[in-house]
């Protein structure tokens, strides 16, 4: 403890230069810190707003031309089609959709809408409704999604009302929990109808996609290459997306931002710790003549070392304590303005950047007292008595 009071004492006595290198190690916390935390909310905020896809094949028609997203689409699945696709999946759930586009109407409200229209009993099984009920596969009503219910609530758009969709009379059955964003459809300003009900009205017996739910997300490969090995056999007649590959390749994508973030964050960190050294190396030059005397009075070598490295070890937990509690500051501020949610700072895996950040800062500050610690230790007791 003896040495650890002289680091003290040392590191009072120069106290501007303390302050100066404590500064630079706050600056470097909170840069890697808060970094790491708005790369991670940004993160953790693309999870919610993307719907557990993990299990889910989405099946559409072949594009030609330049792939899935600059391609022409090949048209239609045919009923004939959709039973294939449904034959090739075996006992995993193939739920058929076809859509259109319309306009609804209500009171001040006249608004596009998307319409998803789908086998009464394969509703349930893909959405949550939050009030209202199912439409059975006769019923000629409709179910609204939560963003859409929202944007009508001043006319009266909600379950049990009545609406005009494409100038026909329907009735609204419920509205549809929040679903988020998602690879396979987007419901939450759409309308969801039956499918029997959309082919009378629309005068449709195709579809636009097949969404193939997977029982065990192991086999999904095998389903995968199980659909276009029957579907593609002789012409490209379908494309299968495994949103779960997309899921992660995004996923993976906005960690490697969080990465880069950090790495912006840790290169003010690293110039903190070469402003560090020039601290410890200046403290070592102007106490040569101390260091003989502890020497000479029989203080080994390791204690010197030691004494100097407590110095480096209170800077870096001066630092990283101050840079700890400003780092959480920034981090509230940064979700809140750029992604207006301060919840995701509050998820375990964002609190951990702050730990990573004020364990770094002192990792970097004790690192660069081990060589002015090590020059000090190596000084001739003579040599450093007759130092003027």
């Amino acid at each position: 403890m003896t040495f650890f009071e002289f680091a003290k004492r040392n590191l009072k006595r120069h106290w501007v230069r303390t302050l100066l290198a404590v500064i630079g190690i706050v600056i470097g916390v909170v840069a890697i810190a808060t970094l790491g935390i708005l790369g991670n909310s940004i993160n953790l905020m693309v999870g919610d707003m993307v719907s557990d896809v993990g299990d889910t094949l989405v099946v559409t028609p072949a594009v030609s031309g330049g792939g899935m997203f600059g391609g022409v689409s090949g048209g239609k699945l045919s009923g004939r089609q959709v039973e294939d696709i449904a034959r090739a999946a075996g006992s995993n759930r193939v739920i058929p959709i076809a859509t259109a586009f319309d306009r609804l109407e209500t009171g001040n409200l006249d608004r596009g809408v998307q319409i998803y229209a789908m086998h009464a009993d394969d509703i349930p099984y893909l959405l949550e409704r939050e009030s209202g009920t199912f439409p059975k596969e006769t019923t000629a009503g409709i179910l609204i999604g939560k963003q859409l219910a929202e944007a009508g609530e001043k006319d009266g758009l909600r379950a049990g009302s009545r609406v005009q969709l494409g100038g026909e009379t329907v009735r609204v059955l419920g509205v549809l929990e929040e679903r988020g964003l998602s690879f396979d459809i987007n419901p939450d300003y759409a309308v969801v109808v039956p499918y029997r009900w959309f082919s009378d009205r629309y005068d449709r017996n195709d579809y636009d996609q097949v969404i193939v739910k997977v029982r065990d997300v192991r086999n999904i490969d095998s389903v995968r290459m199980d659909i276009e090995d029957r579907m593609n056999r002789r012409d490209r007649v379908v494309s299968v997306m495994d949103t779960g590959r997309i899921m992660e390749s995004i996923m993976s994508a906005y960690g490697q931002i969080t990465i880069f973030l950090m790495g912006i964050g840790a290169i003010s960190l690293i110039v903190a710790g070469v402003s560090i050294l020039n601290v410890m190396m200046m403290s070592v030059t102007e106490r040569i003549r101390e260091i003989g005397i502890l020497r000479s009075i029989g203080t080994l070598r390791s204690e010197v070392m030691r004494m100097f490295l407590y110095e480096a070890l209170i800077l870096g937990l001066m630092g990283a304590v101050i840079g700890g509690v400003l780092s959480f500051a920034g981090g509230l501020l940064m979700t809140a303005l750029f992604l207006e949610d301060t919840s995701y700072l509050f998820n375990l895996t964002s609190i951990m950047y702050i730990v990573f950040g004020m364990a770094f800062g002192i990792a970097t500050s004790v690192a660069s007292g081990i060589y002015p610690a090590w020059n000090a230790a190596q000084l001739n007791p003579i040599e450093a008595l007759r130092h003027e």
